[in-house]
């Protein structure tokens, strides 16, 4: 039992993913700190308050409400999504765009799309018009047509 979890452990997956975390909870460090050193204060400046939002308090029916914290949060958040939205996730779109564009030039392979001949059940390609197992006419796939780049049968 514990070599089994040993085996889960040490796969590559998990690793991959405890590094992940560690990075990630290291860069929301930082962009905490920057948008509590910077950000903050910008904001402070142009709305011509204090900049420091986190004493920030309203009081309603002498319940004090603290939402400086919340708003410094959300700063934080903000800034953490556009920057890894702007470095990780746009840069990857096109490294995939550019993948898949790669794919499209290839040629299909016409005997690739399969499906089950209606009388029989046995695999056949998806352009075929007669089983070669049973020897049944069927219509072939117009889908399977199209990819192959045939005119439909008649």
């Amino acid at each position: 039992m514990l070599s089994g979890f040993k085996d889960f452990i040490l796969r590559g997956n998990i690793v991959t993913m405890a590094v992940g975390l560690a990075v990630g909870s290291a860069f929301t460090a930082v962009v905490t700190g920057f948008s509590t050193a910077f950000i903050t204060p910008l904001i402070g400046l142009a709305t011509r308050s204090t900049g420091d939002f986190s004493t920030a308090t309203f009081t309603a029916e002498g319940v004090t409400f603290p939402y400086g914290k919340f708003v410094g949060a959300a700063i934080a958040f903000v800034i953490t999504a556009a920057v890894l939205y702007f470095l990780v996730v746009v840069p990857m779109m096109k490294v995939q765009a550019r993948f898949d564009r790669r794919d499209k030039d290839k040629p299909v392979d016409i005997k690739a799309a399969l499906r089950d001949c209606p009388r029989c059940y046995s695999q056949i390609p998806g352009i075929a018009s007669r089983c070669s197992y049973c020897t049944s006419e069927i219509e072939p796939d117009e889908k399977a047509l199209e990819m192959a780049g045939l005119p439909a049968q008649r």
